[in-house]
């Protein structure tokens, strides 16, 4: 004879089954209603050579997607990287402006030297000139 508890574990697993059926039931109907519209859009759809052809179109395209794949995989580095480096060119700022205005004391330097060279020599030539009658 069969004891209270096997009888109740035999319902229990007799319940699970009959759940696990209508499970798969209801799984095997979505599968076939989305296939069937699947199939029916394909059908009626003014752009159907488009629909077949996306496929292929994917495929032709998976190695650029790898690759931009990587390259969203490195971008991190690189903004590291290039943080880094702006952050050297910001330290170094300073002593930027300081060669630059060495160099624009060198050109002032430079100019002012020039101008007091070319002074005498239209002094001079001033000199030699007859004044101007009106």
């Amino acid at each position: 004879m069969a004891s209270p508890t096997t009888a109740a574990s035999g319902s229990s697993s007799s319940r699970e089954g009959t759940a696990k059926a209508m499970v798969f039931d209801q799984i095997s109907h979505t599968i076939q209603s989305t296939s069937n519209l699947l199939h029916l859009m394909q059908q009626s759809s003014p752009s159907q050579v488009q629909l077949t052809k996306l496929p292929k179109n994917l495929l032709a395209k998976t190695t650029t997607i790898k690759n931009t794949g990587q390259v969203l995989e490195q971008m991190p580095q690189v903004i590291s990287s290039l943080d880094a480096h702006v952050e050297n060119g910001l330290q170094s700022v300073p002593h930027l402006r300081t060669v630059s205005q060495l160099l624009a004391n060198m050109e002032s330097c430079q100019l002012s030297s020039l101008s007091q060279a070319h002074l005498p020599e239209k002094e001079s030539q001033t000199a030699k000139q007859p004044p101007e009658v009106n």
